[in-house]
């Protein structure tokens, strides 16, 4: 394993104990008992990578990783025994959730470009890893998807891609345009929920009334 190759391992295994504690941590506002906390920490946690997988015909990631599951099913227990000791639950999800945003985007971009994949590709690919999960959970749950609310998401996790097959592009070593790609997707994630910034949404308009034709 090359220095590399150990350092997308290290950062898909941090990403996957992040997103599944977001995962667990939506399974605790829900009230769901432990089934359910590591039902949702892994559907989290692995959604975005097997649709990534399967969209791109390659073998999906975690099938042959099982101590990935195991991870994300221990961190599911820890967070059911002690999720209320966490204050404010709901800031603590969205900050792992951001973490892990930054993370996984910038991995499935990587993957996408490891298989053969063209740039515009890659940045697809790493947008659906990092949010595809948070769908699924966020569905499962009862709510509303962040994608398709007003919060910066999407757009932050696809930025982050973006910026590591840009860097990656005008050869930059990937050792590199890895954590900055990262960074570069949490940070704009983490600023939109500090500062409350969010993407324009339609207005509904009163309509037009039209005189009866006869």
């Amino acid at each position: 394993m090359t220095p590399f190759e150990g350092a997308v391992a290290l950062l898909s295994w941090a990403a996957v104990a992040v997103v599944a504690a977001s995962g667990a941590l939506s399974a605790s506002r829900k009230q769901l008992d432990p089934v359910g906390f590591i039902l949702i920490a892994c559907v989290t946690a692995f959604g975005g990578g097997t649709a990534r997988d399967l969209m791109l015909g390659v073998p999906v990631f975690w099938l042959t990783a099982p101590g990935m599951v195991l991870l994300a099913s221990g961190i599911a227990l820890l967070i059911f025994f002690t999720a209320h000791l966490v204050e404010r639950r709901f800031n603590a999800l969205l900050w792992a959730d951001a973490v892990g945003l930054g993370i996984f985007a910038v991995l499935g971009a990587e993957a996408a470009q490891r298989w053969g994949a063209p740039p515009w590709v890659a940045i697809l690919m790493g947008t659906i890893t990092a949010t595809f999960g948070g769908v699924l959970r966020d569905i499962i749950c009862a709510e509303l998807p962040l994608i398709l609310r007003r919060e910066i998401y999407a757009t932050a996790a696809a930025f982050g891609a973006l910026v590591f097959v840009v860097l990656t592009e005008a050869d930059m070593p990937r050792n590199l345009a890895l954590p900055i790609g990262a960074f570069a997707g949490f940070a704009l994630r983490g600023a939109a929920i500090l500062r409350g910034w969010s993407m324009p949404t339609y207005r509904a308009r009163p309509g037009r009334d039209y005189p009866d034709q006869r």
